[in-house]
Formats: C-alpha cells, sequence, structure tokens
C-alpha cells in the first residue's frame, strides 16, 4: 500500500503525461481527460480513437505493473448526438457512468437542448442513509437539540457536495427518508412519545436545512471564470 499523495504522483506520470500527448497526435479529433486519484474519465469524437485508446492504454498502464479494473472499464456511446443515434439504429436509451458520486445521464433541458443529468449514485445514497439509521437508532436517548444539531450538520455536508441543479429532487427523496429515520428513532425512546406530526414537522424546520441549489451550472461557472464568458454577459 503507497500513500494517496504518492499513487497520485505516479499517475501523473503514467497516466496525464501520456495521454496530454498521445491526444495530439492527428487524426485522432478532440480527446477530453479527466482524472481524480485513480478514477477517470475520457471522452472522444471518434468511436475508433477511443478503442484505439483501450488498447494503447491497457499497455502504457502494463509498463508500470498497473491494470484497469475489468467490471468499471467499459467504452459507451455518450453526448449530444448518442439518443439520437442510438434511436436510429434501434438501441435502447444511451448509457450511463459514475463518476467521483454521480451518476451522469444523457438527458434535455426544459428547452430541449442536450444536458448532461448528475444523480446521486442510488448505492452510496442508499449506503449513507443506512449509517444515518444506525446512528440515530444508538443516539436516540440523547437530547433532541443535540441530535439535530449532529443531523443538521451530516445533511448540511451532504448537500454542499451533492446539491447540484438536476440532482435536487433526489436529494428531496434523501431529505425525506432522513426525516423519516428520525422520526422513527425519536418514536422508540418511549411508547408513550408525544413526537406527533406537528412537533417534529418544527424540529425537522429548526434543525435540517432545506434541499436547494448550492452550485451553479457547468456553463455559468465558466461564464463566470472565462474573459469570453464575461463579454458575453455583458
Amino acid at each position: 500500500m503507497i500513500s494517496p499523495l504518492l499513487a497520485n504522483i505516479y499517475l501523473h506520470y503514467c497516466f496525464d503525461q501520456w495521454i496530454h500527448a498521445w491526444r495530439k497526435a492527428p487524426g485522432r479529433g478532440c480527446v477530453i481527460a479527466i482524472r481524480y486519484a485513480d478514477d477517470s474519465v475520457v471522452g472522444f469524437e471518434k468511436k475508433e480513437t477511443a478503442q484505439q485508446f483501450l488498447v494503447q492504454f491497457r499497455e502504457r498502464l502494463g509498463k508500470f505493473g498497473l491494470t484497469l479494473h475489468p467490471d468499471k472499464t467499459r467504452l459507451i456511446e455518450f453526448g449530444r448526438f448518442a439518443a439520437e443515434r442510438r434511436r436510429n439504429r434501434g438501441d435502447g436509451k444511451p448509457d450511463t457512468f459514475d463518476f467521483l458520486g454521480f451518476t451522469h445521464c444523457c438527458g434535455q433541458d426544459r428547452r430541449g437542448h442536450f444536458q448532461v443529468i448528475r444523480l446521486t449514485v442510488k448505492k452510496r445514497m442508499r449506503a449513507t442513509l443506512t449509517a444515518i439509521r444506525e446512528t440515530l437508532l444508538r443516539r436516540r436517548h440523547e437530547p433532541v437539540p443535540v441530535v439535530g444539531a449532529w443531523l443538521g450538520r451530516v445533511v448540511a455536508g451532504y448537500f454542499r457536495y451533492y446539491a447540484v441543479p438536476t440532482n435536487l429532487y433526489r436529494l428531496d427523496g434523501f431529505r425525506k427518508e432522513v426525516c423519516r429515520a428520525w422520526r422513527q428513532a425519536l418514536r422508540r425512546r418511549s411508547q408513550r412519545t408525544r413526537m406527533n406530526w406537528a412537533r417534529f414537522n418544527r424540529t425537522v424546520l429548526q434543525h435540517i436545512p432545506p434541499c436547494r441549489k448550492l452550485h451553479p451550472y457547468p456553463e455559468e461557472r465558466f461564464f463566470a471564470s472565462h474573459t469570453l464568458g464575461k463579454s458575453r454577459m455583458r
């Protein structure tokens, strides 16, 4: 085992510098690469380039004693024209992929334009809810303000990462499940509990933050951080 810092340095020479030079070769079209620690996503303009990359990338990793994860490595058709092309061929919806805790899907905005939909990975959300339920049951005899303050910090921290524009519906469901788990834990404190819905809702409003967008759309972030975008907004 090596530290994440050393692993990141290792992958910088193994992956980052290599792909930066690899994608400049003539005829490969546009190639976009994103890496975070040992997790990465690479986008290609051409299918042939993607297939060629996968073969050569396996060879590259082999020289460094590394291999690709067989269950997490795959080529998928994704992007602005993926849905239309698959529909013309009689195929189903475009595949999705998970990256940094989000499931990325091909979708549309309210105007019918292509949009990447980012949703919390269901498996991770279920694991988080399970951990919260177990902790609430252990702490159910502690004072309500103490548990409420802790739970509010947990939910607020969760929202700070996952509250992207296209994920609010799923986050609203997460908040409802957290509140339901808290009420169940409070009702198990005693068979003569006085925690009715009216009283519990007041407690929730006091401690649990609402679900709202905390991050801008990617294009909004681009326009705010680039000179070209700022000139267009004037």
